[in-house]
């Protein structure tokens, strides 16, 4: 079990600690899960986002390199711009969802991926840069991330923290300063930030912003803000079995660059179609669906699975996401939820289940 370097300010909070990808973690703290999901949405929170991975790719080759194994066009990117894909193997299933950040220097950009795919991650990148002048320098170890999201965000970065030039971001955008990366991104729906330094700098940040009255919140609460954003977990709406079209997150693969390692299989599946799609539910009862309960159509019949499911804290709703047959993706078809030894009804609707006042 490996720790941030933030373990012992969440052990201080006193946080509910718990294993998460390798990593002790906080689910969270005395003020609670939904205290905390109200402050981000509301106001502000920061969370510690240390266990995330960062891999330096730089040569000649970095660009091509990167487009090989990315499912979006990096060709374009401009220093300081950041995109969302994934990593495929070939048969179209995902090694894993990241961002790619076109740094400053010539020819060298971060990629940012999951915490429990770090190992798998590295290993796959290095195994396909056979012919590419590439130096691939894996630096998870030296690196801190908190991420500060809520409306309050910018203002708290610029007044707490003294990161003067953040309102000149535009979303997906960062600068670096005195070896200090901040970008205008996150994984709650709102606005927010995500700051990269170095361990210690990340706890002297972590700290400033608490003491200042800013709620730490636990990763309990970043899996309630990001499902009701729409936004896909790794494990649970993407894995080596769910592909990005099953995901409908076809947008992020841009067919029409050279090749990259999938896009045969992901041409395939736009073409042909995919057996299984993701979908998101609205359960007409209050109670939850959990991830593994089945999906049922009128007849009871099996036709597919919960991959995510809560009652939504900002909605006061039952919704989730679901690996459904195809023929039953559509919006508006009628399903049904086996929760224990009981089917509630639910409705398919669109993914993204709320709606922030955040304008990207």
């Amino acid at each position: 079990m490996k720790n941030t370097c933030l373990h012992d300010a969440h052990i201080a909070l006193g946080a509910v600690m718990s294993p998460f990808a390798g990593f002790d973690m906080p689910i969270r703290y005395p003020a609670g899960i939904i205290s905390e999901h109200k402050a981000v949405r509301e106001k502000v929170g920061v969370f510690d986002v240390s266990h995330m991975g960062e891999v330096f790719i730089s040569g000649k080759d970095a660009l091509r390199f990167v487009n090989h194994l990315f499912t979006n066009d990096i060709s374009e990117l401009k220093p300081g711009e950041i995109l969302y894909g994934m990593m495929l193997y070939p048969d179209g299933g995902t090694v894993d969802d990241l961002l790619v950040y076109r740094m400053f220097e010539p020819d060298r950009y971060l990629l940012v991926i999951n915490a429990g795919n770090i190992d798998k991650d590295v290993d796959w990148i290095k195994s396909h840069s056979d012919g590419f002048d590439v130096n691939i320098d894996h630096q998870s170890e030296k690196w801190g991330q908190i991420a500060v999201q809520g409306p309050d965000s910018e203002s708290v970065i610029k007044e707490i923290l003294g990161f003067e030039k953040a309102s000149s971001l535009s979303f997906y955008h960062f600068y670096e300063e005195n070896g200090v990366i901040v970008s205008r991104t996150g994984y709650t729906g709102e606005d927010g930030f995500e700051i990269y330094a170095s361990p210690e700098r990340t706890v002297d940040m972590w700290n400033t912003l608490v003491r200042a009255g800013v709620q730490p919140c636990g990763l309990g609460c970043r899996d309630t803000l990001r499902f009701e954003a729409g936004l896909p977990l790794y494990g649970d709406e993407l894995s080596e079995n769910i592909s990005p079209v099953m995901a409908g997150l076809s947008i992020f693969c841009k067919m029409d660059k050279p090749d990259f390692i999938g896009k045969q299989s992901l041409s395939r599946q736009k073409e042909q179609g995919v057996e299984r799609k993701l979908v998101g539910l609205e359960v007409l009862d209050r109670a939850i669906p959990r991830a593994g309960y089945p999906v049922e159509n009128a007849e009871g019949e099996v036709v597919g699975v919960v991959t995510t499911g809560y009652h939504s804290i900002s909605m006061d709703k039952s919704i989730a996401f679901a690996m459904v047959d195809s023929s039953y993706a559509p919006l508006g078809t009628q399903l049904q939820v086996r929760i224990r030894n009981k089917v509630f009804p639910a409705v398919v609707v669109k993914k993204r289940f709320y709606q922030t006042n955040y304008k990207k």
